[in-house]
């Protein structure tokens, strides 16, 4: 994935996450997330550390793809990453929103929802 103008201005646990997740290392971006952060992305939902770096590593063994960012709508409690993904799977690209909520504190990601 490469870095937009829109995407300069995330906050880098999202820029981060964003990054790591594409990359041949997807494991590493579980370091985004607070200590009892929640993903929840097709229907399952994945709490805490343990849960997300399965998560994480499972995702990336299943599929290879590639992705471009689209747009960024940001509101009072979450910004929200517009991202194409284009790969191996049934329809072959697919419009994916990445809902990120972060903790105010650590600045890291403390939920994460993905859907169409």
């Amino acid at each position: 994935m490469s870095l937009t103008t829109q995407s300069r201005t995330l906050p880098m646990a999202i820029v981060t996450y964003l990054e790591r997740s594409a990359s041949a290392r997807p494991a590493s971006a579980s370091a985004t997330f607070t200590e009892n952060a929640v993903v929840v992305d097709d229907g399952e939902t994945h709490a805490g550390e343990a849960a997300i770096a399965a998560w994480l590593a499972g995702s990336a063994a299943e599929l290879a793809y590639t992705t471009t960012q689209l747009r960024v709508e940001k509101d009072e409690t979450a910004t929200t990453v517009v991202n194409r993904v284009a790969g191996n799977f049934p329809g072959r690209s697919v419009d994916l929103n990445y809902r990120f909520e972060l903790d105010a504190e650590s600045g890291l990601i403390q939920a994460l929802t993905i859907s169409i």
